[in-house]
């Protein structure tokens, strides 16, 4: 009798261990429902509003600054010369090189670091200051020519500014091209590959501009 007593009664222990187990293997949901889809929340999320602000923004940071340093350049002419009669060509060249830059330096960020507004209103503020100093000095495909009939013997200074422009957005593509050409053309497993890192790919980034820069101060460009 005892015997049997005790089979029950491990039994009966064994059957509530498994009912346990049973129960903790598949547990009951405890999180609600939500009325929102995957889809819902990844559209509340981005914002589009946000970017459309800014793509304006950067719109008109394009257009009207250029348009404004233009209007300057030609209506003003003496008025201009006199803010930069005193700056060095070089100084001049730097300080354009130095503009564009940061511009496009922020827009790098901004899409990088996509939830950051700090960037995108760098971007914003940098290509407006370009674009007026590229309407300043007249920035176009063939610039020497009208630079020359605005500001006469001055327009080294012009040509400087749009020389600094020309380096750093050179210096862009050149440094795009070679970073494709490593993602595409080199192995995974060779060194040249840690070029695409962040770190090393920002460095690259910036020896190719001061490579590019120091080619238009000291190259014999400016004269």
């Amino acid at each position: 009798m005892t015997d049997t007593r005790y089979r029950s009664g491990v039994e009966a222990q064994g059957e509530r261990s498994m009912k346990r187990r049973e129960v903790s293997a598949h547990p009951e949901a405890t999180i609600a429902d939500s009325e929102y889809s995957l889809a819902d929340i990844q559209r509340k999320q981005a914002k589009p509003m946000r970017w459309v602000v800014f793509i304006l923004a950067a719109l008109l940071a394009i257009v009207v600054p250029y348009g404004l340093g233009r209007t300057l350049a030609i209506h003003h002419t003496a008025g201009v010369l006199r803010l930069v009669s005193g700056l060095d060509p070089r100084g001049i060249a730097l300080i354009a090189w130095t503009v564009t830059l940061v511009a496009f330096v922020g827009l790098g960020m901004s899409i990088i670091e996509s939830s950051s507004w700090f960037w995108r209103v760098l971007f914003v503020v940098g290509i407006a200051a370009e674009q007026l100093i590229a309407g300043l000095c007249l920035l176009k495909f063939n610039f020497w020519y009208g630079t020359y009939v605005i500001y006469q013997q001055s327009s080294v200074l012009a040509n400087a500014a749009n020389l600094g422009i020309l380096a750093a957005g050179l210096s862009v593509a050149v440094f795009a091209v070679l970073f494709v050409a490593i993602l595409i053309g080199v192995r995974k497993d060779s060194p040249l590959n840690t070029l695409t890192h962040s770190w090393s790919a920002l460095t690259m980034f910036f020896v190719i501009e001061l490579a590019a820069i120091l080619i238009v101060l000291f190259g014999g460009l400016i004269n």
